[in-house]
């Protein structure tokens, strides 16, 4: 998962063609490790982003946006300083070595050109971003270095910049292939990926096995063991891999189960069946997407997890609590022997008398008519004995009614706070995370909070997605807004969608009153699935119906509503046709 050498250079020449000669209009340091530059130009308008984070070190364009601190830094103030109004002049890189240097045209406070460099290390947990000024003394860094740290290679405001060592390997795009041959041969004790690694410059382990697979099928052969005509395979490999490098190579991102684990400038042939490779128009845009959809499910999972404990507490309590209630109501379930035995007492009472232990008569409800034993209470008279029986029988009765009204709430709370859950693993933006505690505050389930009186945020819209038929499609982002949906915004003959027993979100086609295509409400079935807890899921079941029959029992929880004249269809959840059809956004 290294943004290695090889692919910084293709994104060089990306960043090249969309960005050289535009000026820097303003600066943004969301994070402590990250610098955003808006860049403009005649006909371009470019977000930069670079990060020098140990886990996710990078330059590319973003289209997303990002929380900026209501205090920007105080190395933000020095790059809006310095480099706002600068021009950027062009973009160079060493060899396939990790390392960018941006040159910006600027002036000074004299008003003096000067030529202002920003450095761009991407080598992981040693990566920076360091301004440098036309002496080549430092300015200052995202990361300041000193002798603790390092006596190698010192990064402090007023000493010279120095570039970080070289590699002692080959430059694939430069050199000849025999040669890197060789190089290879020499490395006979070696797996084939790892004598990649030693002798070729600027590649990360995944092109090394890349290109070990497809010279010999196996991503870790001994070099030892190589055959002449697997050589010959390298070397056409190796040339393949210079005309690529040469050229604009094949974004490609690799994702499993859904979760995006890797990318690369090649298309990947080492993984068969158990991944699958999205390959992307621009380096940028798979970069992007890499990088925020796995950000974005660490930080909201980081900002979340005082929910998450709290409702999995609530959801440990709420089943143990129903355990007890279901084994109670099993017991209510024998409540009818005790009214047998009151009536068996009353109808041998000639024969009882107060002091016995045990009654032994004839059970006229069996079929036999069996002699039954019944318990008695020495102290109390067979009358009383028959009332105390009557008591237990009407006691377990009305427990009975009880208890299944109690496992009944208990259900519909664990069901709820199943589909909080759900709603949490989707949410996108620290919004959505407020509304959710809002609601769960509302429902008492997290103590009220003292508030600043100052005026609250509006309310997020739905998400919105537009079909292929030109369709309005609208996905409810908590539970609250689930209802709002259905119950207030819609209209009687609007469609109605959700996963059948899986939480999700209310979807609805707006119809505006015409009657959808079936192509239209595939897609919102899709979007359903995709936006429920059967995301990951293979064939799911979607239910549809108009909104006229949807309704919300009195009392029910949040999002919680029943409803009849139901179709269902069974759909895949297509995360690339929400991607796609969430791009209309109006």
């Amino acid at each position: 998962m290294a943004l290695d050498g090889a692919m910084l250079h293709l994104i060089k020449n990306e960043l090249e063609q969309g960005i050289t000669g535009a000026k820097v209009d303003k600066v943004f340091q969301p994070a402590r490790e990250m610098i955003i530059l808006a860049m403009r130009g005649k006909n371009m308008n470019h977000k930069l982003l670079i990060s020098a984070a140990a886990n996710s070190a990078r330059i590319h364009f973003t289209r997303y946006p990002v929380e900026n601190p209501a205090q920007p830094p105080m190395l933000c103030m020095l790059l809006r300083k310095k480099l706002c109004g600068a021009r950027l002049a062009s973009i160079e890189q060493a060899g396939f070595e990790r390392v960018l240097m941006l040159k910006f045209e600027a002036h000074n406070e004299l008003g003096d050109e000067i030529t202002l460099s920003l450095a761009v290390e991407i080598m992981g947990r040693h990566s920076n971003i360091i301004l440098i000024d036309e002496r080549g003394l430092v300015i200052d860094s995202v990361k300041r270095i000193d002798s603790d740290l390092s006596s190698m290679r010192m990064i402090l405001p007023g000493l010279e910049y120095e570039l970080p060592p070289t590699q002692d390997k080959m430059n694939i795009a430069e050199d000849d292939a025999d040669h890197c041959l060789n190089q290879i041969k020499m490395c006979k004790d070696d797996k084939l990926d790892k004598a990649f690694m030693k002798t070729i410059q600027g590649i990360s382990p995944i092109v090394a096995r890349e290109i070990a697979y497809r010279s010999t099928k196996f991503t870790d052969f001994p070099v030892k063991n190589l055959t002449d005509a697997q050589f010959d395979r390298i070397r056409m490999n190796l040339s393949q891999l210079k005309q690529i490098l040469n050229g604009d190579g094949e974004p490609n991102l690799i994702s499993v189960d859904g979760k995006p684990v890797d990318f690369t400038f090649i298309h990947p042939l080492q993984y068969g069946v158990s991944a699958v490779s999205s390959e992307y128009k621009t380096y940028s845009a798979m970069l992007d997407d890499f990088y925020y959809r796995r950000d974005l499910n660490d930080r909201m999972k980081s900002k979340s997890q005082d929910i998450l404990k709290l409702l999995a507490n609530a959801s440990s309590r709420i089943a143990k609590k129903l355990e007890i209630q279901r084994a109670e109501l099993k017991e209510c379930g024998d409540r009818e022997k005790y009214r047998k035995f009151g009536d068996l007492i009353n109808a041998n009472i000639h024969m009882l008398q107060k002091g016995d232990i045990i009654a032994e008569v004839t059970d006229y409800y069996s079929e036999d008519c069996s002699p039954v034993k019944i318990h008695l209470d020495p102290l109390l008279t067979p009358a009383q004995n028959a009332q105390k029986y009557y008591r237990d029988y009407r006691k377990m009765q009305a427990a009975e009614q009880h208890l299944t009204q109690l496992i009944e709430q208990g259900k519909a709370e664990l069901d709820y706070i199943d589909s909080v859950l759900d709603m949490l693993s989707r949410a996108e933006s620290e919004r959505e995370l407020a509304e959710i505690r809002q609601e769960l505050t509302e429902e008492g389930i997290i103590k009220k909070q003292k508030t600043s009186s100052g005026k609250q945020p509006p309310k997020l819209p739905p998400l919105r997605f537009v079909s292929d038929d030109g369709f309005t499609i609208l996905v409810g982002r908590n539970n609250q807004q689930n209802d709002r949906l259905t119950l207030k915004e819609s209209r009687n003959y609007d469609i109605w969608l959700h996963t059948l027993n899986v939480p999700g979100s209310h979807t609805v086609i707006v119809c505006n009153g015409q009657e959808p295509p079936d192509r239209t409400i595939e897609q919102a079935a899709k979007i359903a699935a995709y936006h429920s807890g059967a995301r990951q899921s293979g064939l799911v079941a979607v239910d549809y119906t108009l909104i006229k029959y949807v309704s919300k029992p009195r009392g029910a929880k949040p999002g919680m509503v029943i409803y009849t004249h139901q179709n269902t269809l069974y759909v895949h959840p297509d995360e690339e046709l929400a991607a796609r059809l969430a791009k209309k956004m109006m």
